[in-house]
Protein backbone atom coordinates (compact mmCIF):
# COMPACT_ATOMS: atom_id res chain seq x y z
CA UNK A 1 0.00 0.00 0.00
CA UNK A 2 2.80 2.59 -0.91
CA UNK A 3 2.37 4.64 -4.01
CA UNK A 4 4.64 7.54 -4.84
CA UNK A 5 6.28 9.00 -8.08
CA UNK A 6 9.41 10.80 -7.80
CA UNK A 7 9.90 13.92 -10.64
CA UNK A 8 13.46 13.71 -12.57
CA UNK A 9 16.13 15.46 -10.88
CA UNK A 10 14.42 15.43 -7.53
CA UNK A 11 15.59 14.54 -4.31
CA UNK A 12 13.69 12.08 -1.87
CA UNK A 13 14.40 11.58 0.98
CA UNK A 14 13.08 8.22 3.11
CA UNK A 15 12.16 8.15 6.36
CA UNK A 16 11.40 5.96 9.65
CA UNK A 17 13.03 3.69 12.18
CA UNK A 18 14.21 0.65 11.94
CA UNK A 19 12.08 -1.83 10.06
CA UNK A 20 9.47 0.70 8.40
CA UNK A 21 9.99 -0.55 5.40
CA UNK A 22 12.69 2.19 4.02
CA UNK A 23 15.36 -0.61 2.78
CA UNK A 24 12.50 -2.38 0.90
CA UNK A 25 11.70 0.14 -1.16
CA UNK A 26 15.04 0.63 -2.34
CA UNK A 27 15.57 -3.35 -2.41
CA UNK A 28 12.45 -2.98 -4.97
CA UNK A 29 13.75 -0.27 -6.83
CA UNK A 30 16.67 -2.19 -7.64
CA UNK A 31 15.12 -5.24 -8.80
CA UNK A 32 16.78 -7.50 -5.79
CA UNK A 33 13.42 -8.99 -5.46
CA UNK A 34 10.23 -7.95 -7.41
CA UNK A 35 7.21 -6.79 -6.07
CA UNK A 36 4.10 -9.51 -5.36
CA UNK A 37 1.66 -6.61 -6.50
CA UNK A 38 1.67 -3.55 -8.10
CA UNK A 39 4.73 -2.53 -9.70
CA UNK A 40 7.48 0.13 -10.39
CA UNK A 41 8.09 2.22 -13.39
CA UNK A 42 10.54 4.18 -14.63
CA UNK A 43 10.08 6.56 -17.77
CA UNK A 44 6.58 4.60 -18.19
CA UNK A 45 8.04 1.36 -18.56
CA UNK A 46 7.60 -0.94 -15.94
CA UNK A 47 11.38 -2.32 -14.30
CA UNK A 48 10.36 -5.92 -14.94
CA UNK A 49 10.37 -5.18 -18.25
CA UNK A 50 14.54 -4.64 -18.73
CA UNK A 51 16.86 -6.55 -18.17
CA UNK A 52 18.99 -5.92 -14.79
CA UNK A 53 22.25 -5.18 -16.37
CA UNK A 54 20.36 -1.74 -18.18
CA UNK A 55 18.62 -1.49 -14.86
CA UNK A 56 20.98 -1.16 -12.55
CA UNK A 57 23.46 0.51 -15.02
CA UNK A 58 21.52 3.66 -14.33
CA UNK A 59 21.44 3.39 -10.55
CA UNK A 60 24.29 4.33 -8.24
CA UNK A 61 24.34 3.30 -4.72
CA UNK A 62 26.58 4.81 -1.93
CA UNK A 63 25.74 2.64 1.42
CA UNK A 64 26.54 2.63 4.70
CA UNK A 65 28.54 -0.35 4.52
CA UNK A 66 31.20 0.44 2.05
CA UNK A 67 32.75 -2.17 -0.09
CA UNK A 68 36.30 -1.57 -1.13
CA UNK A 69 38.58 -4.11 -3.35
CA UNK A 70 41.46 -5.14 -2.67
CA UNK A 71 43.26 -2.83 -5.38
CA UNK A 72 44.61 0.70 -5.89
CA UNK A 73 42.36 3.76 -4.76
CA UNK A 74 42.07 4.39 -8.29
CA UNK A 75 40.78 1.08 -9.39
CA UNK A 76 38.08 1.15 -7.02
CA UNK A 77 36.80 5.10 -7.88
CA UNK A 78 36.61 3.15 -11.42
CA UNK A 79 35.80 -0.12 -10.94
CA UNK A 80 31.96 0.61 -12.40
CA UNK A 81 34.16 2.36 -15.36
CA UNK A 82 37.20 0.57 -16.01
CA UNK A 83 37.74 2.49 -19.04
CA UNK A 84 38.03 5.78 -17.65
CA UNK A 85 40.96 8.03 -17.94
CA UNK A 86 43.29 9.56 -15.29
CA UNK A 87 41.84 12.93 -15.99
CA UNK A 88 37.67 11.61 -15.46
CA UNK A 89 38.80 9.63 -11.94
CA UNK A 90 40.63 12.86 -10.38
CA UNK A 91 37.87 14.68 -11.75
CA UNK A 92 34.96 12.26 -9.66
CA UNK A 93 37.55 12.51 -6.46
CA UNK A 94 37.88 16.32 -6.64
CA UNK A 95 33.78 16.37 -6.74
CA UNK A 96 33.96 13.98 -3.95
CA UNK A 97 35.82 15.93 -1.33
CA UNK A 98 38.60 12.85 -1.53
CA UNK A 99 41.12 14.07 -3.78
CA UNK A 100 43.33 16.58 -1.35
CA UNK A 101 43.59 13.45 1.08
CA UNK A 102 44.31 10.73 -2.16
CA UNK A 103 47.33 13.20 -3.44
CA UNK A 104 48.71 13.19 0.54
CA UNK A 105 49.03 9.47 0.57
CA UNK A 106 52.17 7.94 -0.43
CA UNK A 107 51.43 6.48 -4.12
CA UNK A 108 48.49 8.71 -4.86
CA UNK A 109 45.75 7.11 -6.73
CA UNK A 110 48.00 3.95 -6.76
CA UNK A 111 48.18 3.63 -3.00
CA UNK A 112 46.71 0.21 -2.33
CA UNK A 113 43.80 -0.29 -0.45
CA UNK A 114 43.01 -3.32 1.50
CA UNK A 115 40.13 -6.03 1.61
CA UNK A 116 36.92 -3.83 2.34
CA UNK A 117 39.20 -0.67 2.48
CA UNK A 118 40.96 -1.34 6.42
CA UNK A 119 43.10 1.31 5.63
CA UNK A 120 40.74 4.01 5.44
CA UNK A 121 38.48 5.89 7.30
CA UNK A 122 35.19 5.67 7.46
CA UNK A 123 34.34 9.00 6.13
CA UNK A 124 37.01 8.43 3.42
CA UNK A 125 36.06 4.92 2.65
CA UNK A 126 32.48 6.75 1.79
CA UNK A 127 33.94 10.02 -0.55
CA UNK A 128 35.76 7.38 -2.24
CA UNK A 129 32.38 5.77 -3.42
CA UNK A 130 30.73 8.84 -4.01
CA UNK A 131 33.82 9.09 -6.04
CA UNK A 132 32.60 6.11 -7.40
CA UNK A 133 29.05 6.87 -8.14
CA UNK A 134 30.15 10.57 -9.61
CA UNK A 135 32.21 8.63 -12.42
CA UNK A 136 29.14 6.14 -13.41
CA UNK A 137 27.42 9.35 -13.81
CA UNK A 138 23.93 7.46 -13.28
CA UNK A 139 20.03 8.91 -13.74
CA UNK A 140 19.47 7.78 -10.40
CA UNK A 141 21.26 7.63 -7.28
CA UNK A 142 20.20 5.63 -3.78
CA UNK A 143 22.33 7.47 -0.85
CA UNK A 144 21.96 4.72 2.06
CA UNK A 145 22.46 6.47 5.45
CA UNK A 146 25.53 7.86 3.63
CA UNK A 147 26.68 10.40 7.15
CA UNK A 148 26.50 7.59 9.99
CA UNK A 149 29.09 6.83 12.48
CA UNK A 150 31.09 10.02 11.14
CA UNK A 151 32.69 13.05 13.16
CA UNK A 152 31.07 16.46 12.26
CA UNK A 153 34.25 17.35 10.10
CA UNK A 154 33.98 14.53 7.72
CA UNK A 155 29.75 14.63 7.76
CA UNK A 156 30.22 18.25 6.58
CA UNK A 157 32.59 16.92 3.46
CA UNK A 158 30.51 14.43 2.76
CA UNK A 159 27.35 16.56 2.60
CA UNK A 160 29.58 18.77 0.08
CA UNK A 161 30.22 15.80 -1.73
CA UNK A 162 26.70 14.96 -2.17
CA UNK A 163 25.49 18.52 -3.36
CA UNK A 164 27.95 17.71 -6.60
CA UNK A 165 26.46 14.02 -6.76
CA UNK A 166 23.04 14.73 -6.94
CA UNK A 167 23.00 17.50 -9.69
CA UNK A 168 20.49 16.56 -12.52
CA UNK A 169 19.94 13.29 -11.15
CA UNK A 170 16.80 11.72 -9.32
CA UNK A 171 18.12 10.93 -5.63
CA UNK A 172 16.57 8.97 -3.06
CA UNK A 173 18.33 8.99 0.31
CA UNK A 174 17.70 6.80 3.82
CA UNK A 175 18.78 8.98 6.48
CA UNK A 176 18.34 8.85 10.05
CA UNK A 177 20.07 12.18 11.02
CA UNK A 178 17.30 14.44 9.18
CA UNK A 179 19.01 17.66 9.23
CA UNK A 180 20.51 16.01 6.49
CA UNK A 181 17.26 15.99 4.49
CA UNK A 182 15.52 19.16 5.15
CA UNK A 183 15.84 20.75 1.51
CA UNK A 184 14.53 17.34 -0.38
CA UNK A 185 11.91 18.05 -2.93
CA UNK A 186 9.75 15.00 -0.96
CA UNK A 187 10.02 13.46 2.28
CA UNK A 188 8.43 9.88 2.77
CA UNK A 189 7.88 9.20 6.53
CA UNK A 190 7.40 5.51 6.78
CA UNK A 191 6.05 3.53 9.64
CA UNK A 192 5.22 -0.24 9.51
CA UNK A 193 5.62 -0.37 5.74
CA UNK A 194 3.45 2.16 5.12
CA UNK A 195 3.48 5.95 4.57
CA UNK A 196 2.52 8.14 6.97
CA UNK A 197 3.67 11.70 6.23
CA UNK A 198 4.64 12.91 2.95
CA UNK A 199 5.51 16.41 2.14
CA UNK A 200 8.54 19.19 2.26
CA UNK A 201 10.66 19.76 5.69
CA UNK A 202 8.68 22.70 5.78
CA UNK A 203 5.26 21.06 5.73
CA UNK A 204 5.76 18.63 8.26
CA UNK A 205 7.21 20.39 10.59
CA UNK A 206 3.68 22.42 10.60
CA UNK A 207 2.57 19.13 11.44
CA UNK A 208 1.83 17.68 14.87
CA UNK A 209 3.40 14.23 13.67
CA UNK A 210 5.96 11.96 13.85
CA UNK A 211 8.43 13.61 11.35
CA UNK A 212 7.89 17.27 13.71
CA UNK A 213 8.74 14.66 16.96
CA UNK A 214 11.90 12.82 15.76
CA UNK A 215 13.46 15.82 13.95
CA UNK A 216 12.78 17.97 18.01
CA UNK A 217 13.90 15.33 19.78
CA UNK A 218 17.39 15.08 17.13
CA UNK A 219 17.78 18.43 17.75
CA UNK A 220 17.76 18.72 21.29
CA UNK A 221 20.29 15.64 21.91
CA UNK A 222 22.42 17.36 19.40
CA UNK A 223 22.42 20.37 21.70
CA UNK A 224 22.58 18.01 25.01
CA UNK A 225 26.23 16.90 23.48
CA UNK A 226 27.38 20.38 22.81
CA UNK A 227 27.36 19.84 19.30
CA UNK A 228 25.00 22.14 17.04
CA UNK A 229 24.40 21.02 13.46
CA UNK A 230 24.02 23.33 11.43
CA UNK A 231 21.14 22.61 8.75
CA UNK A 232 21.94 22.83 4.95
Amino acid sequence: DISFSAQPGQLVALVGSSGSGKSTIINLLLRFYDVSSGRITMDGIDTRDVTLASLRKNIGIAQQDVFLFSTSIRNNIAYGVPDASMEQVITAAKAAQIHDFIMGMPDGYDTWVGERGHTLSGGEKQRVTIARALLMNPSILVLDEITSSVDAETERLIRLAVNELIKGRTTFIISHRLPIITNADLILVLKDGRVVERGKHKELMEKAGLYRQTYLSQLAATHDSGSIMKEA
